[in-house]
């Protein structure tokens, strides 16, 4: 009878430390609900039998016990991994973001100290950047400038403008990694 069903709200809010715990807690959700419909309590002797076995620390876990557990184990372990993943494409995002900005940052900053555009990334990396930054899209350090005449410079001439990503795609707001 549903009448006689008891399951304790203690056991919900244990701490579940170890996988021994999981299959415990798992194993008293599955024979402790009669939303599974596998136990149903019922007056009697088989209940005592039924009871003892499930109070007793010695008996072992069923497969559907196990394949339970397993399942809510490979559901967390999904989401987790997608969880990761998206993660790090947008710490990556962030990085280049910031790189593109800072790269941006010292042309100017070259453009106003020397009155001139810089030739190449390479004009900038001792004096205002360390090392000209690896893209983290694409892993190397393969920028696409943009060449454009030198209105700041006496002389005239060209040079670095302004700078993008060399990675295709598109970043996860929509933008193309180009046009960020």
């Amino acid at each position: 009878m549903i009448s006689d069903f008891r399951f304790p709200i203690s056991d919900l809010q244990l701490p579940i430390a170890s996988f021994a715990d999981l299959c415990v807690f798992a194993r008293t959700l599955i024979l402790g609900s009669s939303i599974f419909g596998f136990a149903q309590r019922r007056k009697g002797p088989q209940s005592s039998q039924r009871q003892s076995a499930i109070g007793n620390p010695n008996s072992g876990f069923t497969l559907l016990e196990l394949v339970m557990v397993m399942t809510i184990i490979v559901v967390l372990a999904a989401i987790s991994v997608t969880s990761y993943q998206s993660i790090q494409l947008k710490a990556r995002e962030t990085i280049l973001k910031e790189n593109l900005r800072t790269m941006r940052k010292m042309i100017d900053q070259y453009s106003a100290d020397k009155e001139k555009l810089p030739s190449s990334l390479d004009d900038l990396a001792p004096d205002y950047i360390r090392e000209i930054p690896i893209d983290p899209i694409t892993g190397q350090k393969d920028w696409v400038v943009d060449m454009g005449e030198d209105t700041i410079s006496r002389d005239g001439g060209t040079g670095v403008v302004d700078v993008h990503s060399a990675a295709a795609g598109e970043s996860t707001d929509g933008t193309a990694y180009r046009d960020l």
